[in-house]
């Protein structure tokens, strides 16, 4: 039994049968299998837009051994008596607690918001004119931000192959689409997300793991650089009952939103500084007209939705790029507190919704910006104040918009249009609300997209778009312990170090590593 390795060209919409029957012609196999190791769409050539598959063929008929197994990570699994306490249950945070629980350490893991059944109907009882809820929102909840988004699983991130194999096989067997192994740009969906990350957790508590929602972190117990106990928050019919949780070590994966867990850090004695992130607004477009763009005509069967990721230098000014691009999905109101307006972007499994839609963001560093240097706290101040402005214009979650012709010529904006964002639009000159330096990057680099893709000044801009990455960075080691701290650990996208699902899961898993390397 035998094994060779080739890439082939398949049609968009090509089924197994096809796959199987063009191996076999080709190649001149009658018993053989396929594993597919990698395929990616090369729309370069809109006549001749194909994957390009790479697959490992399995026979009797080929001479040679078969496919060495890929190496696994390794959890150094042995009975403990350890404990862990991992607050923030989005990627970095549950990753951390799976492995430490399958580590051995009797592990719980704590969440400000409510479980993902109960955010859901929180999300959608706001969206449909009720009141914001703190505790089952966009920002709070089950699975971190990250589970009512696209569900875009790659990474740029080097050398984390290992424990990139290990999250993609946790969520398929936690029921995610096998797809996922091979596709070069692989997402989940927000629909399939959803019930995923109910799966992670039931099997996080199988393995004898501890989970609390609407639990809240407010205050570490600090003892010569170790922390003893985190006191923690829920609410009852009582009242606010407090409890406080003691434990070895301790792993905190605030994500990028929790601004009063920084300052709760930062008040026990974890140093921040000020790091470079990005700001701008979201736009939006038919999903027809990115398709008919990047294609050459409105539908391609076989797959889902067109794609785009597009950067400018700002001819000398703020770099512009976009970012999360949602294809076929909606703008949703991402805000985490009851008093700030922010936008961001979700889609379903199948991208099948009417729109496209992307941030549009400049990078920034605060400090050139404002010319002065800033502490962590200063930093997100400013932040902070900017979320407030954006709400305080429109008065509520109506998400401020323009077209993107009005932005370019800085005109007024008028009249109604259509779009995804279920809250609803109000007119607003964005190029104002924005500090001038990031409006006119922003402004520089919306003309030059609309030079790579054939509309694009068409679609609309809304809203703030803050979310991007954290504005300031833990000081740490690189396995996440907190410098000056022998058992505290802050991982993921709210420590500075990391950004997606993968990239924040990799890291929450290297921690835990380190923690059960340590004991």
């Amino acid at each position: 039994m035998g094994y060779k390795e080739i890439t082939i060209k398949l049609p968009p919409d090509y089924s197994e049968e096809q796959l199987h029957a063009l191996v076999a012609k080709t190649h001149g196999l009658k018993d053989f299998s396929v594993q597919i190791v990698q395929q990616s769409l090369d729309a370069r050539k809109k006549r001749d837009i194909h994957w390009l598959a790479q697959l490992v063929l399995i026979s009797p008929e080929i001479k040679g051994e078969p496919p060495t197994v890929p190496p696994c990570l390794q959890i150094p699994t042995r009975k403990r008596t350890e404990k862990a306490v991992v607050v923030g249950s989005g990627p970095a945070g549950f990753f951390a607690a799976f492995v430490l629980q399958k580590a051995g350490f009797a592990t719980t893991l704590i969440e400000r918001g409510a479980d993902v059944q109960k955010r859901e109907e929180g999300i959608r009882a706001f969206e449909q004119g009720g009141l914001f809820d703190p505790k089952a929102n966009y920002g709070f909840g089950e699975g971190g931000a990250g589970t009512f988004s696209d569900g875009k699983l790659t990474s740029r991130t080097k050398n984390i192959s290992l424990e990139k194999a290990f999250i993609l096989e946790s969520y398929i067997q936690a029921g995610a689409p096998t797809e996922i192994r091979y596709l070069a740009h692989p997402h989940l969906g927000s629909d399939n997300l959803k019930n995923i990350v109910r799966g992670l957790r039931e099997e996080f508590i199988r393995l004898g793991g501890t989970m609390r929602f609407e639990t809240m972190l407010v205050g570490l117990e600090v003892q010569n650089g170790r922390v003893i106990g985190a006191l923690t928050e829920q609410a009852t019919a009582q009242g606010r009952e407090q409890s406080m949780l003691e434990a070895d070590t301790f792993v905190i994966a605030p994500g990028h939103s929790a601004h009063e867990t920084y300052r709760l850090l930062i008040k026990s004695g974890v140093g921040f500084r000020p790091k470079n992130f990005a700001i701008g607004c979201r736009v939006e477009h038919p999903q027809a007209l990115i398709n008919q763009a990047q294609w050459g005509r409105e539908e391609l069967p076989g797959v889902k939705a067109a794609e785009y990721r597009l950067s400018s230098k700002g001819d000398g000014r703020l770099p512009v790029y976009t970012f999360c691009m949602c294809p076929g999905g909606m703008v949703v109101p991402a805000t985490a507190y009851a008093d700030t307006n922010i936008v961001n972007g979700m889609s379903l499994y199948h991208r099948d919704g009417r729109f496209a839609n992307a941030a549009c963001v400049a990078g920034i560093n605060l400090n050139q910006l404002l010319g002065r240097e800033l502490t962590a706290l200063e930093s997100l101040d400013w932040l902070g104040a900017l979320e407030q402005t954006f709400f305080q214009y429109s008065g509520g979650y109506q998400a401020p918009f323009c077209r993107i012709t009005d932005f370019i010529k800085c005109q007024e904006p008028t009249g109604s249009v259509q779009s995804s964002y279920p809250l609803g639009l109000v007119p607003a000159p964005l190029w104002e609300l924005l500090p001038s330096e990031i409006s006119s990057s922003i402004r520089e680099g919306l003309k030059e997209f609309g030079r790579k893709i054939r509309g694009f000044e068409t679609g609309i801009i809304m809203g703030l778009e803050s979310k991007t990455s954290s504005p300031i960075q833990v000081l740490r080691e690189a396995s996440g312990l907190c410098s000056g701290f022998t058992n505290l650990y802050l991982v993921g996208e709210g420590s500075g170090y990391a950004g997606g699902i993968i990239s924040s899961g990799t890291n929450g898993i290297k921690a835990a590593l380190h923690i059960a390397g340590s004991y």
